[in-house]
């Protein structure tokens, strides 16, 4: 008789009466039990051919006695721990290290708490002891996306090293660090092997988005969750000269295991961005190529299956990390690790690329220094908005591709890349989103009315300087009217946004009553100020769908008196007459609508809601300043 989990069928059978449905979950119970106490396996999606790669950065990993290995090394590098497991390391190494101080910037929807771990010389323990000791600070945040947590497990290892007598202690002389070892701390834990299926390894891979479905790396600008609203909060507080945001991308096969970028010299910090390229880029080259890794630039492959078709650049907008950074002229560097890399070869690069930083940062931190100071004095006028790839000749770039095919398919009936596993080297135009293509002229300053509190709350949390009005306060603004608006058909990132808005600028007298503040541009963040008040900015708060409300009407007019007050408007005005007759004579549909005729009408009465589609953030200007230069 066969035994199911140590326990007789028969006897089972004798127990209790059990129907045929009954038993065959009993057994489908049983070998699930089995199958979830087994050792997690890698998952073996059909992911193209894979190069073996050894690299001198393998010597990095902790000898299996080490007591202070981690807890990804002692998997050899294939699994990555459960946040409990990375909490209880991470409290037990500060807590042996007085070079380490581990506290919480803040908590998830779930309640979980975001860790940070600040390692200097000294051991200091706020922002103010870390200031006081001079030396320039990187902050590397992992797990933005939890699924590409390959950073997490690399500064795991670089902290281990950066303890007294670690064989990185050095670093410290020259340099902090700021470490967040799981930023998506809810997604972290919505872990298991079916979560990125283009990703080699880890075993258990978190998930892209937080417990809301809200993806952090879409919510620099709008500030929607409490993560992202912590992490804010702490780079205003903490001196940080560099800001890594790690991840692992996806999307083609190539040469490279990491790469990395930043907006360039045409946006918003150009001093920042010939830094990055002159020092950071250069030493990542070089050090990266020395330990056996292939660094390079954010590639983003204009047709997937055509390596030769061209990479895109892109100018990040400002809700994500390095169009965030760009903005506020922080030093920031987007990290994109290849998925289709071992997670051990990831982890090895990424902990190369933070060694790396943190030296560059100690030999050329006085130079990165005055190109921030250098962009946070710029005032640009006017403000771009948006970028577009400019037409003319484009620059060159050779590309270490790997050769794809196109393959037509009999499940789809289309044709789809196959990647061969052959190295290739192609000299590919660059598609570089360089040119501007909507601007606006700089105000004096925005206000915002307090009726708006979520928007002024926003904007602090932000850093942004204002002046909130202890009274009210009548100026002469221009305004917005929103007269062609369209609600976007679905949700996006939890909101329902507005496209295809062109506002109509005006001036006019405006009343501020008490609590109103106005937002001055003239500061270091000015430049974040006009991108998240201006409606024609894609990533304004208006566009994200705060003045939703605007869109309402609430006042209407009844018909029996809009008639006979039509009538005696057209006696008393000839121009209006002549107005109306020639809209007649012009458009078939508003002659043949009576709701239009009527409406036309009231709206040219002092009963109408003038507040009727007004943006309610007014600018302050100069003289005869003209607000938008949209695009043709």
């Amino acid at each position: 008789m066969k035994t199911i989990s140590g326990i007789s069928m028969g006897a089972a059978m004798k127990t209790t009466r059990i129907t045929g449905v009954a038993l065959t979950l009993l057994v489908l119970a049983v070998f699930a039990r089995g199958a979830l106490a087994e050792a997690p396996r890698e998952p073996q999606p059909p992911l193209p051919p894979l190069s073996e790669w050894h690299g001198a950065s393998e010597a990095l990993m902790a000898a299996p006695g080490d007591p202070w290995i981690t807890p990804a090394e002692r998997s050899g590098l294939t699994d990555s721990p459960s946040y409990d497991e990375t909490v209880a390391w991470l409290r037990g190494l500060a807590s042996a290290s007085p070079r380490l101080e581990m506290l919480s910037i803040g908590q998830s929807p779930e309640g979980r708490e975001l860790w940070l771990i600040v390692a200097s010389k000294e051991g200091a323990k706020t922002p103010a002891q870390l200031r006081a000791n001079g030396r320039p600070t990187l902050f590397a945040q992992a797990g933005i996306h939890s699924g590409e947590i390959d950073g997490k497990d690399a500064g795991m290892m670089l902290l281990r090293d950066l303890r007294e007598g670690g064989k990185k202690a050095a670093l410290l002389d020259g340099a902090n660090l700021l470490f967040l070892p799981i930023f998506s701390v809810d997604g972290h834990e919505r872990a298991s092997r079916w979560s990125r299926i283009n990703q080699r390894g880890p075993v258990r891979q978190g998930w892209r988005t937080n417990a809301r479905n809200l993806n952090l790396n879409r919510d620099y600008a709008k500030l929607d969750t409490p993560e992202m609203q912590a992490l804010i909060r702490a780079l205003n507080a903490w001196p940080v000269q560099l800001y890594l945001d790690l991840h692992v991308t996806d999307g083609a096969d190539y040469q490279y295991d990491i790469t990395f970028g930043w907006n360039l010299d045409h946006a918003y910090s150009p001093h920042i961005a010939d830094w990055l390229d002159q020092s950071l880029g250069t030493a990542l080259e070089r050090d990266l190529g020395a330990m056996g890794h292939v660094p390079g630039p954010l590639i983003f492959q204009v047709d997937k299956a055509d390596p030769s078709a061209g990479i895109y650049k892109w100018t990040a907008s400002p809700r994500f990390s390095n169009g965030y950074g760009d903005l506020r002229h922080l030093p920031s560097v987007l990290v994109e690790n290849h998925s289709l890399k071992p997670f051990k070869r990831r982890v090895l690069g990424t902990y190369v690329l933070l060694e790396s930083c943190m030296q560059t940062l100690a030999q050329e931190g006085p130079g990165l220094r005055s190109a921030i100071a250098a962009d946070r004095a710029l005032r640009r006028d006017p403000v771009p908005l948006s970028w577009k790839v400019p037409d003319g000749e484009r620059p060159r770039f050779r590309y270490k591709a790997i050769r794809a095919e196109r393959v037509l398919s009999e499940i789809s009936g289309d044709l789809y890349p196959r990647f061969t596993g052959e190295k290739i080297v192609l000299d590919v135009p660059v598609l570089k989103a360089s040119e501007v293509s909507s601007s606006v002229r700089r105000p004096i300053a925005y206000w915002v009315p307090p009726a708006w509190p979520e928007v002024i709350e926003r904007l602090r949390i932000h850093g942004l300087e204002m002046e909130t009005l202890s009274e009210a306060r009548e100026i002469e603004a221009e305004v917005y009217r929103i007269e062609d608006a369209q609600l976007a058909s679905s949700a996006y990132e939890g909101r329902i946004q507005v496209k295809s808005s062109t506002p109509k600028a005006a001036r006019q007298r405006m009343l501020f009553p008490a609590g109103s503040v106005r937002i001055p541009t003239d500061q270091p963040l000015g430049d974040l100020a006009v991108l998240l008040l201006e409606p024609a900015s894609r990533d304004s708060f208006f566009q994200w769908g705060f003045f939703l409300e605007i869109f309402s009407r609430t006042e209407y007019v009844e018909r029996y008196v809009m008639e006979p007050l039509a009538r005696q408007m057209l006696a008393e005005d000839p121009g209006l007459r002549a107005e109306f007759e020639a809209r007649l004579a012009a458009d078939r549909e508003f002659r043949a609508s009576a709701a239009q005729r009527l409406s036309w009408f009231y709206e040219r009465t002092p009963y109408y809601d003038e507040r009727y589609l007004l943006y309610p953030v007014a600018r302050e200007l100069r003289g005869a300043d003209l607000a938008v230069e949209l695009p043709e």
